[in-house]
């Protein structure tokens, strides 16, 4: 047992009693949670799965953690809320961390200094990066136990502002800054996360889009050839090249489509309707109409569902372009399109609660290597509240809930000869949450 002082601290005291504390409490931590994700992992696999995609080049005589160990390492720390490679100096030696990285929490070596995960961050290859890409998109895959009848694959892109000397980081007028936008992409029906590609500070061309967009559809279409893909995204994702890629290769798509001159002559007959009952209500009007038009870098006409919304602050036309014939308009623009509303909070998770914008190495390959860690995080994250977590109080919670009364759990660990003990408070609200996780994991794992 480590002794880390002679004399107590003193606190104030309470009904004349003296209050003191010292370190003599023993192997004592605040991640007692992160052992939910080590058994996240043995069923989902993406650590397993980024790690095979690395190739090590280190020389192995002299290696005392192998790729696999650093990346658990750094992946459960970003989920426990210690997003920053500079937190391996002081959680090395975390019990807890330790078991969930497979080893023993008081005699086990300790994990990654701060300097070796840092030369891991900076050592990633380029050709490494496009394996750890595909990795994450076949656990998307084999998340499935059938293969599903719709899929909808959800585009957009998010500010990561940057600070110093980044690689391709941009100045982007609209936010106001130099920043990396960063594209996600995910299932819209489900929050998993498919892919996460760093890019620089402005938004992609559509040939860009469709090049990352065919490579997905190949790896989704050689597992699942029955299972028709929905290609949804904001404004910005409508593109020529995407509409036609899409319209080649069978793939649905609603996607928004900026207002222009002729489009608000289109819609104008319904717009004057729509002012008529707003005028006679004061209420919030939307009414949905769809017309044909082509626009002059279209191959072919397009069926637009339009919304005449008037509120009080005014006219506000809204249109998405799809080649979905058999809903009706008001399905195709409130249902279908704005739909993809709930990936806001999907980045929220990915990106604010779980930090994945700490791009803070100056060489791009890095950040891009720093957000697949940031990205596995979320797949365990997600597995966990989707499938562990399903009808508990916590089933629709955000990833920093989660984190804060399931991960972040105090506990006294014993490593006795046969078998290790975590000591959890007997005052823990949510035992029945715990007890039930366990029980879940131990079943999966019972062949």
């Amino acid at each position: 047992m480590r002794k880390y002082s002679t004399s107590p601290l003193l606190f104030s005291p309470i009904s004349r009693k003296k209050v003191e504390a010292d370190f003599d409490g023993g192997e004592v931590t605040s991640n007692a949670g992160a052992l939910l994700l080590r058994e996240a992992e043995g069923q989902v696999g993406i650590i397993s799965a980024l790690a095979s995609a690395l190739r090590d080049t280190r020389d192995l005589r002299y290696v005392d953690h192998p790729l696999k160990d650093i990346i658990t390492q750094r992946v459960n720390q970003i989920a426990c809320g210690y997003e920053d490679g500079n937190d391996s100096a002081a959680l090395r030696s975390d019990p807890a961390l330790k078991i969930a990285a497979g080893r023993l929490p008081q005699t086990g070596a300790l994990l990654a200094s701060q300097p070796t995960v840092s030369r891991l961050e900076n050592s990633v290859r380029r050709a490494d990066l496009v394996r750890m890409g595909y990795a994450l998109v076949d656990n998307f895959i084999a998340s499935y136990a059938a293969a599903p009848s719709l899929i909808i694959l959800d585009f957009d892109d998010t500010e990561d502002k940057t600070h110093g000397a980044r690689q391709l980081a941009l100045f982007n007028a609209y936010y106001d800054s130099y920043c990396y936008l960063p594209l996600h992409i995910y299932e819209g029906l489900s929050g998993k996360l498919i892919a996460s590609v760093l890019r620089p500070g402005k938004r992609p061309t559509g040939k860009q889009v469709v090049a990352i967009l065919k490579r997905i559809v190949k790896k989704i279409r050689a597992a699942w050839p029955d299972t028709s893909i929905l290609f949804r995204g904001d404004s910005h994702f409508c593109s020529p090249e995407a509409l036609r890629y899409c319209d080649e290769h069978d793939l649905l798509y609603v996607i928004g489509l900026g207002g222009n001159a002729t489009l608000k002559r289109l819609i104008e007959p319904l717009m004057t309707e729509a002012r008529g009952i707003f005028a006679q209500s004061n209420i919030a009007v939307k009414l949905f109409e769809s017309f044909t038009c082509q626009a002059q870098t279209w191959d072919s006409p397009h069926r637009v569902a339009g919304q005449a919304e008037i509120n009080a602050k005014g006219d506000n036309p809204r249109f998405v372009v799809t080649n979905m014939t058999e809903p009706d308009d008001a399905t195709v623009y409130k249902y279908l399109y704005c739909g993809r509303g709930q990936m806001e909070n999907y980045i929220k998770d990915h990106k604010l609660f779980l930090k994945s914008d700490r791009t803070s190495c100056h060489d791009f390959a890095a950040n891009q290597f720093r957000l697949f860690l940031h990205s596995a995080a979320y797949v365990l994250m997600h597995s966990l509240r989707e499938n562990i977590l399903k009808g508990a109080q916590f089933a629709r919670a955000q990833f920093d809930t989660i984190r804060l009364h399931i991960l972040k759990i105090g506990a006294r660990i014993r490593e006795l000869k046969t078998k290790i003990v975590l000591h959890l408070p007997s005052s823990l609200p949510h035992k029945s949450i715990l007890t039930k996780a366990c029980a879940i994991f131990y079943t999966l794992a019972v062949p």
